[in-house]
């Protein structure tokens, strides 16, 4: 690695470890990820845990949560902790409009989110997170792993010209191409949104790059072919640089909590033709900060 990259990757590694009082924290990779024990999600949280609760999803950016029999009632309260839940849209069948049924049947081809993403980037304001919970794995009793990799890492990589090109940029996400390959729901007219393509996270300021191949169409200061060409490069970092990222294994009742202002996932779809259950929730943002 260029010496650039080694000092970006030694500003995250080198952090001296925090002190809980409420809960402990095993990191997941040295990067990104850390999995919580201490807290019983069925209860109320106390103040206290929910102040250390928020510093470490700042920190680490994806928190994992192990045997928690959450009810929905459990699930709703611990996402609004967080901010103003998020309708699912389009609006699901079963009768909750703020949980998202992540259902994979044995007939399914392939599912939403089998490839890296942040969720809804082309939403006008798109989610602060999600809380996933699952319930059921698939009938061998493994697989359905989610990789997430740390974007302000992502960013902090490139190289000092290439920032220097992409400052002041900006990206078009067309919700649109989520539905490639498939047919979008009668009546709903999916986003489109144009954002910084580099974006600072709201709460810590921290540059961050926000592209990804499910959502990200085009750059409209550059012409056809270099907007092409960038983006190419750009979707290229997540998935050839393997450090960005940890993997979460499922077990039942696990649940993750992610950022996903400044983290992309990947949902691994390796267990056809068994079956997998959980819920998910997501928590309402704002506009995407330059």
């Amino acid at each position: 690695m260029e010496q650039y990259e080694l000092d970006a990757v030694r500003r995250i590694t080198t952090r001296p470890p925090r002190d809980y009082r409420t809960l402990t924290l095993r990191a997941l990779t040295p990067v990104i990820g850390a999995e919580v024990t201490g807290l019983d999600l069925t209860t109320e949280l106390t103040d206290d845990e929910l102040t250390e609760l928020r510093t470490a999803f700042l920190d680490h950016h994806v928190l994992v949560f192990r045997d928690q029999a959450l009810t929905p009632a459990d699930h709703h309260r611990l996402a609004a902790h967080f901010g103003e839940l998020r309708p699912v849209n389009p609006p699901p069948d079963h009768g909750d409009p703020y949980v998202l049924e992540v259902a994979t049947s044995a007939e399914a081809a392939t599912v939403f989110g089998n490839g890296w993403h942040a969720d809804g980037t082309a939403d006008a304001e798109p989610s602060l997170g999600s809380m996933l919970h699952i319930t059921r794995m698939p009938e061998p009793g493994c697989g359905g792993d989610t990789l997430f990799a740390n974007m302000h890492l992502a960013y902090d990589m490139l190289s000092p010209p290439l920032k220097e090109l992409l400052a002041g940029l900006t990206a078009v996400h067309d919700g649109a191409l989520a539905f490639r390959g498939t047919t979008i729901p009668p009546g709903y007219e999916p986003p489109s949104s144009e954002h910084p393509l580099v974006a600072r996270h709201p709460e810590t300021d921290r540059p961050l790059l926000f592209v990804n191949p499910a959502y990200t169409s085009h750059i409209p200061q550059l012409s056809g072919d270099e907007s092409r060409a960038v983006l190419d490069l750009l979707f290229s970092i997540v998935p050839n640089r393997p450090m960005l990222a940890c993997r979460v294994r499922w077990e039942p009742n696990t649940l993750v909590f992610w950022d996903n202002r400044c983290v992309q996932h990947h949902a691994t779809y390796d267990y056809y033709p068994f079956t997998r259950y959980g819920r998910r929730i997501a928590i309402n943002g704002g506009p995407v900060k330059g």
